[in-house]
C-alpha cells in the first residue's frame, strides 16, 4: 500500500489516495476541492479509483466528492449515521462558514462500524467515531489509520459544530484510536501524519487517555 497526499480546497484539507502500484487500484479519501488536482494524480500514476470515501461530510472533506464521481466513475463512500449530515453539506458550508461547495451525491454505499474495506491492495476497517461529527468514520487497517478529523498531531478535532460532542469524541479516540499499536501511522484531515505512540505520550488531549476496559 502507497500513500499521496494532497492539500486541497480552501482550507488545505488533506485528501488521500491509497493505492497500489500493482494493480493501479486506488481510493480516494476526503477529496476537499480541487477535482482536477486528483484526477492528475491518478493520471500520472496510471491509476483507477475503485472508491471515493469520506470520512465525514463537513465541506473541506467533500468539496470535490460529486465532480470526482463523474469524472471517475468510482462509488462514493460515506458513514451510514453521517448521512443527514451530508444531506445538509452545502447549507452547513454557507451558514457556518460562508464557503459554497457543490452539493454532494448520495452514497453508493453506507458504512458501518466494523464493515472491511480493501483500499490500495489493503485491508481497512471501518470504524464508527463520532463526536466531532454525528457519523465520522476512521479507516484502520495495515499499519495505517485514515482518522479525519478525530485526532491531529498534538490536537483533536473541533467539538461545537452541529452533532459535535467532546465527550463523545473521547470515548470514541479511547476506544478506537488508543487500542491501536504505537507505530500505527496516523492520516489525519489537516497537518502532518503522526502515530499512535506519538499521540499517546505528548498530546495534551490523550495524555492519560485510558482505553476501555477489556480492550
Amino acid at each position: 500500500m502507497k500513500v499521496e497526499t494532497l492539500q486541497l480546497g480552501p482550507i488545505a484539507t488533506n485528501c488521500y489516495i491509497v493505492h497500489d502500484g500493482a494493480t493501479g487500484r486506488a481510493a480516494v479519501i476526503d477529496p476537499g476541492g480541487d477535482a482536477p488536482r486528483v484526477t492528475a494524480a491518478l493520471a500520472r500514476r496510471n491509476l483507477t479509483a475503485e472508491a471515493i470515501i469520506a470520512t465525514h461530510a463537513h465541506f473541506d472533506h467533500i468539496g470535490a466528492v460529486r465532480d470526482l464521481v463523474l469524472a471517475t466513475g468510482a462509488p462514493f463512500l460515506a458513514g451510514e449515521a453521517e448521512l443527514p449530515v451530508l444531506m445538509t453539506a452545502v447549507e452547513q458550508a454557507l451558514l457556518f462558514f460562508g464557503v459554497a461547495v457543490p452539493p454532494p451525491p448520495a452514497p453508493d454505499r453506507l458504512l458501518r462500524d466494523g464493515d472491511e474495506l480493501t483500499l490500495g491492495g489493503a485491508r481497512f476497517r471501518v470504524a464508527h467515531t463520532p463526536g466531532h461529527s454525528p457519523g465520522h468514520i476512521c479507516l484502520l487497517g495495515d499499519g495505517a489509520a485514515f482518522v479525519g478529523d478525530v485526532v491531529f498531531p498534538g490536537s483533536i478535532g473541533r467539538t461545537d459544530l452541529p452533532g459535535g460532542d467532546y465527550d463523545t469524541l473521547m470515548r470514541a479516540i479511547a476506544r478506537h484510536i488508543l487500542t491501536l499499536p504505537d507505530e500505527t501511522v496516523l492520516y489525519s484531515g489537516h497537518g502532518p501524519e503522526t502515530t499512535v505512540g506519538r499521540e499517546r505520550r505528548t498530546n495534551p488531549f490523550l495524555v492519560g487517555l485510558a482505553p476501555p476496559a477489556g480492550s
